[in-house]
């Protein structure tokens, strides 16, 4: 019986070895079937009317970014704060979601550093995907308001643990501990970004050093002696490895040999924000460093081992894009993943939206009710891209320039700008599919997707959706696009 219980327990192991060792396979020869071609950065830009949001640039190098969506913001926070610093983006080890975090803060609005550090948000803004490109409404998570005395909740990132087959979230606190108050590296875990497990004590300095920015990478290689590395803002910019992400890590070493500090009162160049960047196809990492002291924004080291500091590099041969990139984080994308991101974000004309018997007004939002007015101020309010329909990608939807992720919709057959909230009924009524202008087949109007007998038309200078029968319905359905 013995023999034979053994001889059942080897088949039963040797069937596990080989469903693990097929599921890795299948896992391998998935990113082999992908391989990255590109990078996305997601960062903010400071403390402007809108630079606390969250803006996105693209780069197929690494090194030479350019901004997308015209510059402007890609999403807005309209929770919390109603502002957010700090972003990191975070894939699912399938790649069929995509998150972003972000602290709550919005300093533009008058937040003292005091009051945001010590009386300031401890929750986190969240953004779900499954694509890139349509992402949920922002939603707040509550990740550090179960320790005692928390201040905040600054600089959150996450990664996929595989010891646990969930992610850790870990981000700084400013709280009180053994009598000394400072900020401290915490971590929490979710399967799903919606619930979380209670806040857990990860990283201490020790005396008064606090601690702030810290990001983890992972590298699927043995170059360097450890299986995740991480680096960290605490005075310098500390470097560590570890082979477990919630185990014990090794100091490798900082940058003080590079004149590369954290402190303040440093002559040299002083950075925060560490943001890892594993570059596609090598052996190869790159460091970004953000120079605020000098507000220069971010700059590119590497290094082909990062077993120690003394194998950094600078670089010299970079380009940032026109807006100034703050404390962000950068993933690699596969071609399919390129091409929906710069199909929805990449160059894409602004256009204007000019009324046909009415040629000194254009379509505009106002308070995210629509009609159409002349002298249009704030003229951003009158700006929208036009993108491939919600519902039908030959037809199509208007995307607000200042309120990016909100469109034109018809409800109860009137129009608002509302944010787009991913459900099949916004993107029927947010679908226009656009046909020779009723009044003038130079100019153009717009039938509704999901009602094709009526179009949008102005009356009494508010845009509604009606059927079109008299001439003057005609004219005041009849627009053109310009820009």
């Amino acid at each position: 019986m013995k023999r034979t219980l053994s001889r059942i327990g080897a088949m039963l192991g040797a069937m596990v070895l080989m469903i693990s060792a097929q599921v890795l396979f299948a896992v391998d020869r998935a990113s082999a079937a992908d391989p990255f071609t590109g990078y996305l950065m997601v960062h903010f830009t400071g403390e402007s009317t809108t630079g606390e949001q969250i803006y996105l640039a693209h780069s197929r190098d690494g090194l030479h970014w350019n901004d997308l969506n015209n510059d402007a913001p890609v999403l807005l926070s309209t929770v919390g704060t109603g502002g957010v610093r700090d972003p990191a983006i975070v894939r699912s080890p399938n790649s069929d979601k995509f998150w972003i975090i972000a602290t709550d803060l919005r300093m533009a609005s008058g937040t003292s550093w005091s009051d945001a550090a010590n009386r300031g948000s401890t929750q986190l803004v969240v953004w779900e995907s499954t694509d890139l490109v349509n992402w949920s409404a922002p939603r707040l998570l509550d990740v550090a308001g179960a320790i005692s005395g928390a201040g905040d909740a600054w600089a959150p990132e996450a990664i996929f643990d595989p010891a646990t087959g969930d992610y850790v979230i870990y981000w700084a606190t400013n709280a009180t501990l053994d009598g000394v108050k400072k900020h401290r590296i915490y971590y929490t875990r979710t399967t799903d970004f919606r619930t979380v497990t209670a806040p857990t004590l990860y990283i201490d300095r020790g005396a008064g050093q606090g601690i702030i920015d810290t990001q983890i990478v992972e590298s699927p290689t043995s170059v360097g002696g450890f299986r995740y590395y991480r680096a960290s803002a605490d005075g310098q910019i500390t470097i560590e490895g570890s082979n477990s992400i919630l185990g014990s890590w090794t100091r490798i070493g900082d940058l003080s040999h590079m004149g590369i500090s954290n402190d303040w009162a440093d002559d040299g160049n002083v950075v925060e924000g560490p943001m890892w960047m594993p570059v596609n196809g090598r052996n190869e990492w790159g460091l970004w460093l953000d120079q605020f002291k000098t507000g220069r924004g971010y700059m590119p080291l590497t290094s082909t081992n990062l077993g120690s500091t003394n194998n950094f590099r600078t670089v010299s041969d970079y380009a940032l894009g026109s807006t100034l990139k703050r404390h962000g984080g950068i993933m690699s994308l596969t071609a399919a993943e390129e091409s929906r991101v710069l199909a929805k974000w990449g160059v894409r004309p602004v256009n204007r939206l000019q009324s046909f018997n009415f040629q000194d007004r254009y379509v505009r939002h106002a308070n995210f009710d629509v009609g159409i007015d002349p002298n249009v101020s704030p003229l951003q309010d009158s700006q929208f891209r036009i993108m491939p329909g919600l519902a039908d990608s030959s037809a199509v939807s208007f995307e607000s320039v200042n309120y990016p992720g909100y469109y034109l919709r018809h409800v109860n057959y009137d129009f608002v700008l509302a944010s787009y909230d991913g459900t099949t009924q916004f993107q029927a009524d947010a679908t226009f599919r656009q046909v020779a202008g009723l009044a003038s087949s130079t100019w153009s109007s717009f039938r509704s997707y999901n009602y094709p007998d009526r179009y949008i038309r102005h009356s009494d200078y508010q845009l509604k959706l009606d059927p079109i029968t008299t001439a003057i319905a005609r004219n005041d359905a009849t627009f053109r696009l310009t820009n």
